[in-house]
């Protein structure tokens, strides 16, 4: 599963998930619900670039 990178610098990452707001390690990017945002900057999703 890929990393996403937020422009604020947080780096999403699936084998982490954000356990703080309810999403389980294992969670892909892809998956996350669509109201979810940066927990650093409330950024939403869509500002995300793939990390390879």
């Amino acid at each position: 599963m890929s990393k996403y990178e937020c422009p604020c610098g947080y780096v999403y990452d699936p084998a982490e998930g954000d356990v703080d707001h309810g999403i389980q390690p294992g969670t892909a990017f892809e998956d996350l619900p669509d109201d979810w945002t940066c927990p650093l900057c409330d950024a939403e999703k869509q500002f995300f670039e793939k990390l390879d």
